[in-house]
Parts: structure tokens; sequence; C-alpha cells
């Protein structure tokens, strides 16, 4: 991956922090790394755990922000998510699955959640 995509990743991770504080969540961790993968944001929003992906573009050339979340990386997401929920002991506590999609094709940045944007995948024994 090229410096100038990551800094497009690193720069879109700390807009969508501060989108999702501005909006009353509370942030637990960011880019929670296991050898399963990683969640760019785990949050709470109210009594809900919430394992934010963030997607950025800088034109729709290969498509919108939230169509690269693919089903493979929802997979990915879902292993880690459940993996930190054991670790934490907290297997009982409300989770979802949360896309912050940042478009900056345009002068200005538009931030668009998606709350709930897919559901737990896979089957999995815990």
């Amino acid at each position: 991956m090229s410096s100038d995509n990551l800094d497009l990743g690193r720069q879109a991770e700390e807009s969508a922090t501060r989108f999702l504080k501005s909006h009353g969540y509370k942030i637990v961790c960011r880019n929670y790394k296991i050898k399963l993968g990683e969640i760019d944001i785990i949050a709470k929003d109210k009594d809900t755990f919430c394992f934010v992906e963030v997607k950025s573009r800088r034109s729709d050339k290969f498509g919108l922000p939230a169509e690269a979340v693919s089903r493979l990386k929802q997979l990915q997401i879902s292993r880690v998510a459940l993996s930190f929920l054991k670790t934490k002991g907290m297997l009982d506590s409300k989770a979802r699955f949360d896309v912050v999609a940042i478009d900056y094709s345009n002068p200005t940045e538009k931030i668009d959640l998606i709350k709930d944007a897919f559901e737990l995948r896979g089957g999995y024994a815990y």
C-alpha cells in the first residue's frame, strides 16, 4: 500500500473518530489488532459495542466507500469482534457492526454513518 493511501487511511480514521465522538459514541480503542485481523474503531453507543470499519475514497472510480466492505472483510471483522468480546468476558453484551464511509471527492469531506451495516458472518463456536 502506498504511503499516500496510508495517509488517506489515517486521515479518514481521525475524521471518523471525531465524527463518532460528536454523535455521542465513546471510543474504546482504535486499530484493535490480533492475528485474525483488525478493527478500525471499537466504540460504545450507549450500551452497545460498535465495531466500526472506516472506508474512504478520493473518487468513485472504484466504487463508493461503503461498497468496499466485502463479505470477506465482514467475516474477518466478525471474528475479531467475537474474539474481543470473549477476551473481555462480554459475550452477552449488545453489539453491532457500523461503517463510516468518507468521500473526499469534493472540496469538503462527506461522512456517512451506516449503523448495523452487516450482520455477524460465519458459524462460530465459542
